[in-house]
């Protein structure tokens, strides 16, 4: 019998692919852990999921209020969009239900993170150049 040290794997199953990129576009680590997680559990034709707070946060030893705040600025950075979901209780009445996440392609979040860093630039220069001039007003001629 020969020993095999690794099991053979299926390279298509139980992977998920990350972008390359969410590593240089200024993630912090749990915005990262949360970006993985949702990708890795997303539906692949439709790119969407719809996980509880509770449950992201369990998978990740996160709590609610953290996840809730990472997933927000994923939104903000452009790489998911988020929906509310209503579903029925028992009685028929409708309540709130888990967001549907839907994760975005990585270029629209590129682009959005290089303007941003653009915008950035421009303001530090506009502050240097009134800067020059303030100190030109200031010192006598």
């Amino acid at each position: 019998m020969k020993f095999q040290p690794w099991p053979k794997r299926d390279p298509n199953k139980n992977y998920f692919k990350v972008p390359n990129e969410v590593f240089h576009i200024g993630l912090s680590y749990p915005e990262i852990s949360i970006y993985c997680y949702l990708l890795s559990i997303e539906d692949r034709e439709t790119y969407q999921c719809y996980p509880s707070y509770k449950t992201i946060g369990k998978a990740l030893g996160m709590s609610e209020n953290t996840v809730s705040k990472y997933v927000r600025s994923l939104e903000e950075k452009g790489l998911i969009r988020t929906e509310p979901t209503m579903v029925r209780s028992k009685d028929g009445r409708p309540l709130n239900g888990n967001l549907l996440y839907t994760i975005c392609p990585i270029q629209a979040a590129i682009e959005l993170f290089y303007e941003r860093q653009l915008t950035e630039l421009e303001l530090a220069a506009e502050r240097q150049r009134v800067a020059k001039l303030l100190q030109k007003q200031e010192s006598p001629a």
